[in-house]
């Protein structure tokens, strides 16, 4: 593709918002403790620093300043500042495809940014805990934080993600013409990964003339055994198993569809 040329400094603002949800069945107080602190040791903030670094690396940015925090009782937040690195941002693209798998990372904006934050939370009268984790990758320069994307989704197994891009501003061509977005975009789903797609049901809602797109994800598999915390299936009866599975598929739709759903209303 023919490269725009620009008078100056690209000044168009493209921010990737992503959210995982991670959904845990945990019956007594011993159990929802035990699974807060599995989460907060698994997504402490020494580990999502490096799941920001490796991001920083696929846009192709240098990290100018790291602030990072672990909290009590739980949660955990990483800051990160970058710049576009003019060599690595002209070598990287833009197209509609997949970015790198978590085991193809190559180290390689301006004045922009990428944080996450994490929501440990329970309640105590369904037994279910519900994790999220929000993502933030604004980039001021020529890259897109898409590329990062499929990296972000094998990192952080979850059972729902909910994305949103959006493309603010304006940038100039030598001529004086104002471009409101310098790549082409149909949906979030073009730089996700076959094996993403066969695993998740998506569902889109666009705004093109806004450049404004929303995709989310719900895993299309449901095996209880993989939402229990320390009990098993096979010493449930029965009816305690779809008594289960109907509170956490339940807590699964309410978050895809944000909404509340009836109880008696059939779930999926």
């Amino acid at each position: 593709m023919k490269r725009l040329k620009l008078h100056g400094f690209n000044n168009l603002t493209k921010t990737l918002s992503f959210n995982i949800y991670d959904i845990c069945y945990a019956a007594t107080p011993s159990q929802v403790k035990e699974y807060i602190e599995y989460i907060d040791d698994a997504y402490n903030a020494e580990r999502l620093t490096q799941i920001l670094t490796d991001v920083a690396n696929i846009i192709g940015a240098n990290i100018l300043n790291i602030a990072h925090q672990d909290y009590d009782p739980q949660g955990a937040s990483v800051t990160m500042l970058i710049s576009e690195e003019p060599v690595a941002a002209q070598q990287l693209s833009n197209t509609e495809a997949p970015g790198p798998l978590p085991d193809a990372v190559v180290a390689h904006l301006d004045k922009s940014h990428i944080t996450v934050h994490t929501y440990p939370e329970s309640h105590p009268e369904n037994s279910i805990s519900t994790f999220r984790v929000d993502i933030d990758v604004s980039t001021c320069g020529r890259i897109s934080p898409l590329k990062a994307l499929n990296y972000l989704i094998h990192s952080l197994e979850s059972d729902i993600v909910i994305m949103d891009y959006r493309v603010r501003g304006f940038t100039r061509d030598v001529g004086g013409k104002k471009h409101y977005i310098d790549h082409k975009i149909n949906s979030i789903q073009n730089y996700l990964a076959r094996d993403t797609k066969n695993r998740y049901q998506m569902m889109d809602v666009n705004v093109y003339q806004e450049n404004i797109f929303h995709t989310k994800m719900i895993l299309k598999e449901f095996d209880l055994d993989g939402y229990l915390f320390g009990m098993e299936v096979d010493d449930m009866p029965p009816r305690q198993q779809r008594e289960i599975s109907e509170r956490i598929k339940r807590e699964m739709m309410e978050i895809f569809y944000g909404r509340n759903i009836q109880k008696g209303m059939r779930l999926m």
